[in-house]
């Protein structure tokens, strides 16, 4: 008698290499029906944004393209998930469903839903971390909520598990049902095709993860260190939109890494694969990470309502040339520096006084690398209601931060071309450039660039005043 086949679920684990659901579903020696199901309504206010629906096209292109080389190929559906599921399984005769642990709230959910259902069985299996959520705790068995005793701790472990061979054949089923296809999914935009600038940038899909990574590890890594915080070089390693859509697993990258770098060399960048394992364990124990500071007593903060300031912002408008060059790079890429993150999500906090939710939902609708923990965590850390957040009294100043990562100018004029002229001294406050050097180099403030929009002495006094409000409402409620 035949073997009844199992449904290989695909979500966020888009490859074949270190996908412990393909090799647990191949395990079973059943035929296997790979599957992604489009289901926004699951996912609600989470559902990707436009920049990772973009990638997400490309990225299940080329997850087909791999399956196709192992003898199968990817069903794509668009609808409710349990129903979808439910449906395959009894067109094909499948009872079990295998895919990878999830992290976010809703998908948590979605999978209780799936597990409920009549007639089938969820395995789920290792999540795209180092180590499971639950795994790092501290001594007395809570979750940590700060980043470096985490890291002290996920040292002290064993390595994360070895990378297993992809196999070289899967068995699929005979004749599967017709699916929607990827076309029916309208992840592209086409009018207009904004995304077409991005496409030079990016190469997603699995082969294009481990190529980003050999290139890291052949050219950057080195430097990573020392350049990580300057945008104008090269030094990072880009794999952030691969490991979002899970093209690769952060345990690949991990044993990449160590098996061809000196420990020293190394362990910069390994504490940043960690630092994405921190954002994930946070998000798995406090589900409420992307709405409510972490911090109750943030919830008093006095944030301003101003849609000019916010759409300065977002247009990289501000007056600021390291911020408008980051927000440009966002735009143009689907993507910005770091560093630059820090500075833009500052400004927009502790400059504007706007609240860092109107951030978090600008980045995960414009980055390519959108991803609920990182994104959450990072806002929280910015506006200083979250994890190892930075203290309220620091706020970056845009123009030192300029002067110090991007001296030499090159981040702002590749991206802030209309001040490229200007000389280095004044090229991140053109505003006190002399009338002469703004006419040599074609600046004229209010025209060719704005004015600053606010006052940076101006706006750290009345950030610092709001943080005070937030200490006397903690005070009174003591």
């Amino acid at each position: 008698m035949a073997q009844a086949p199992v449904i290989l679920w695909f979500r966020d684990d888009l490859r074949v290499g270190d996908q412990p659901a393909l090799l647990a579903a191949v395990a079973t020696g059943a035929p296997v029906l790979p599957v992604f199901v489009a289901d926004d309504a699951a996912a609600g206010d989470w559902a990707p944004g436009g920049a990772a629906r973009w990638w997400l096209h490309h990225s299940l292109t080329a997850l087909d393209a791999r399956l196709r080389d192992l003898g199968v190929r990817l069903q794509v559906y668009r609808g409710e998930t349990v129903a979808v599921l439910a449906r395959l399984a009894g067109a094909v005769g499948a009872t079990a469903v295998h895919t990878t642990q999830a992290v976010e709230p809703w998908a948590r959910a979605l999978y209780d839903r799936v597990a409920a259902a009549d007639g089938l069985t969820l395995h789920t299996h290792a999540p795209d971390l180092l180590y499971p959520p639950g795994r790092v705790l501290t001594g007395q068995g809570t979750p940590y909520k700060v980043f470096t005793p985490f890291w002290r701790a996920l040292q002290t472990l064993d390595p994360p598990g070895s990378v297993p061979a992809t196999p070289a054949r899967l068995a699929g089923v005979a004749t599967p049902p017709a699916d929607d296809g990827l076309s029916a999914l309208g992840l592209c935009p086409t009018a207009p095709d904004w995304a077409a600038k991005m496409a030079p940038h990016w190469t997603p899909g699995e082969a294009g993860a481990e190529a980003a990574l050999d290139r890291f590890l052949d050219q950057r890594i080195a430097a990573y260190e020392t350049g990580r915080d300057h945008p104008g070089v090269s030094a990072t390693s880009a794999l952030s939109p691969h490991l979002a859509r899970g093209e690769i697993s952060p345990r690949t990258v991990w044993a990449r890494t160590r098996s061809c770098c000196p420990d020293e060399v190394a362990r910069p960048f390994l504490r940043e694969l960690a630092w994405r394992d921190f954002a994930h364990h946070l998000l798995h124990f406090m589900p409420d990470l992307p709405d409510l500071p972490m911090k109750p007593e943030f919830k008093a903060f006095p944030w301003v309502d101003d849609d000019r300031a916010l759409a300065a912002w977002q247009r990289g408008r501000t007056g600021y040339p390291i911020v408008d060059a980051g927000m440009r790079q966002l735009w143009q890429t689907g993507w910005m520096h770091n560093r630059v993150r820090m500075i833009v999500g500052s400004f927009l906090v502790k400059h504007l006084r706007l609240h860092w939710r109107l951030g978090e939902r600008w980045f995960w609708d414009t980055l390519v690398d959108a991803d609920l923990a990182n994104n959450a965590m990072g806002w929280q850390w910015i506006a200083g209601c979250g994890p190892d957040a930075a203290p309220y009294f620091r706020i970056f100043n845009p123009v030192t931060q300029g002067e110090k990562f991007d001296a030499k100018g090159a981040y702002v004029r590749h991206y802030v071309p209309e001040l490229a002229a200007l000389p280095d001294r004044v090229l991140h406050q053109p505003w006190a450039a002399t009338a002469a050097q703004r006419a040599q180099a074609g600046v004229r403030l209010g025209d060719t660039y704005p004015h600053p929009i606010v006052d940076h002495k101006a706006a750290r006094q009345a950030a610092l005043a709001g943080y005070e409000h937030v200490k006397a409402a903690q005070r009174n409620a003591a």
